[in-house]
């Protein structure tokens, strides 16, 4: 019989088609991927969407309102800030915590111009002095609805007379820089603010005492909440400077918010910049071109801000106490210095071009306010004059006329100083490392050096003093906390 044929050998299973393995991403890339998505969605109008419905809690006013004969438009933006003492929706224990006791005045005590340059990479603001000598142009009290003639008085008396459109027209009349938007903030804006932003890093290099605000600072760094960095801001009774040493600390203060919003990463997390944004404008007055989008495109492009992109300055003061009659005492603007910083707004030019970051050590009393008599403790000729010359180059007000010490075989060089100039001599000490010092009562307002053996050079040092303001610039990063 023939074979039966052998049935064909069953083929190999084939398993079921998987798709394929995809490779886990690393924690890394997965953040990255989400940051990039951030952007994108902040590009795409995210941001705008998630403040559509703040515009309605802004307070309008319109400070531009019938202005004729303003100064011409230039590049960039420029935003009046005011500062108010407003304070109504603050409780009753956050203003007995932060002494912000009696009722409010509806006062102007702080007053900048924030300059944002056209291409988006800068911001120059300039402190305006509330006591600045001013004069106002013929207007209508809003209060009485008596009308005045053009007449001289303090800046923040603008405000008082005439609200908001009299400050601008003033503002203008004595910059010559168009003011586009106006921003009116007050205390609880502040401090919603600050604590949405998680608080702001403050530095001192003295202990800040003020007696009204209550504000109690050792000299170091501190983290404020909103509360407490409003009593840094407003307190005015730590030295004799008074507003000028308070601007100061209110530059110092914006230059740390900037590096905070910058460096958390709150302009790129719609979200928390919808959070930031109602602390903002939900006690605010503003004009009707100033809203949540306004702010979502600046906070977009300051995105790569950086402390550095910040630049700060107080109007240069010509004279102190200039006396007006029926005014009382003013600060008069120096003509000549102060057109270069408004003259630098309206042409959208850095307020100091090509200035390099100071690296210069922080003391507490400008250099330029403490004399010293330089002497030459060893037989090395020469010493005394190359050590006087180093200190005047770095802003010490010296004799200019070195000696020979008594003792000619010093080692380590000695600061000699009155007790009652210590402060003094802690700066002065900073710009000779490695000196000591000695106090020696009766010595009077001279410092004295004896220059030693050990000397090599004189460290660069820079004052926080509120006088430095009147004729320098500051940038964000030497303002804020190293």
């Amino acid at each position: 019989m023939p074979t039966p044929p052998r049935r064909p050998p069953h083929p190999p299973r084939q398993r079921p088609s998987r798709p394929p393995v995809r490779r886990k991403r690393p924690r890394w890339a997965m953040r990255m991927v989400t940051s990039l998505s951030v952007a994108v969605l902040a590009a795409a109008g995210i941001g705008h969407a998630v403040v559509t419905g703040f515009d309605a809690d802004i307070d309008r006013i319109d400070p531009f309102k019938d202005m004729k004969n303003r100064p011409a438009q230039g590049d960039g933006m420029n935003v009046l800030l005011v500062g108010t003492d407003g304070r109504e929706r603050i409780s009753r224990a956050e203003r007995a915590k932060y002494h912000l006791g009696g009722p409010p005045c509806r006062c102007t005590d702080t007053m900048m111009i924030v300059h944002i340059s056209q291409d988006r990479k800068r911001a120059s603001v300039v402190s305006l002095p509330r006591d600045s000598y001013a004069e106002t142009p013929a207007h209508t009290d809003r209060t009485t609805g008596e009308r005045h003639r053009p007449h001289a008085l303090k800046l923040n008396a603008a405000y008082a007379e005439g609200g908001p459109q009299l400050t601008v027209r003033t503002v203008e009349n004595m910059t010559r820089v168009k003011i586009d938007h106006y921003l009116e903030i007050d205390f609880t804006s502040f401090i919603r603010t600050v604590d949405e932003l998680g608080g702001v890093r403050i530095c001192t290099v003295r202990p800040l005492k003020d007696s009204y605000t209550r504000l109690n600072l050792p000299a170091g760094t501190h983290d404020l909440n909103g509360g407490q960095a409003l009593q840094y801001v407003r307190s005015r009774n730590i030295d004799g400077a008074a507003d000028l040493s308070r601007m100061q600390r209110q530059q110092r203060f914006l230059a740390a918010l900037v590096e905070r919003a910058t460096s958390s990463g709150v302009l790129l997390n719609p979200m928390k910049f919808r959070d930031v944004t109602q602390a903002v404008l939900g006690s605010v007055r503003a004009d009707k071109g100033f809203g949540p989008d306004k702010l979502v495109d600046l906070g977009w492009a300051m995105r790569n801000f950086s402390p550095s992109s910040s630049e700060f300055a107080t109007v240069p003061i010509g004279r102190m106490g200039f006396p007006v009659k029926g005014i009382g005492s003013t600060l008069k603007w120096d003509a000549k210095k102060s057109e270069r910083i408004f003259r630098a707004l309206r042409e959208d030019k850095p307020l100091a071009p090509h200035q390099a970051p100071s690296k210069a050590v922080r003391v507490d009393v400008a250099p330029q306010q403490i004399r010293v008599q330089v002497e030459n403790g060893t037989a090395t000729p020469g010493l005394g004059r190359r050590v006087d010359d180093a200190l005047s180059a770095t802003g010490f007000n010296t004799t200019g006329a070195p000696k020979n010490a008594r003792d000619r075989s010093v080692e380590r060089t000695l600061i000699t100083y009155d007790p009652g100039w210590d402060r003094s001599a802690k700066s002065l000490a900073a710009a000779l490392p490695g000196s000591r010092s000695r106090a020696v009562k009766g010595q009077g307002p001279t410092l004295k050096v004896i220059a030693g053996a050990d000397f090599k050079r004189v460290t660069k040092v820079r004052a926080e003093d509120a006088r430095r303001g009147q004729a320098g610039v500051v940038t964000g990063d030497e303002a804020a906390c190293p």
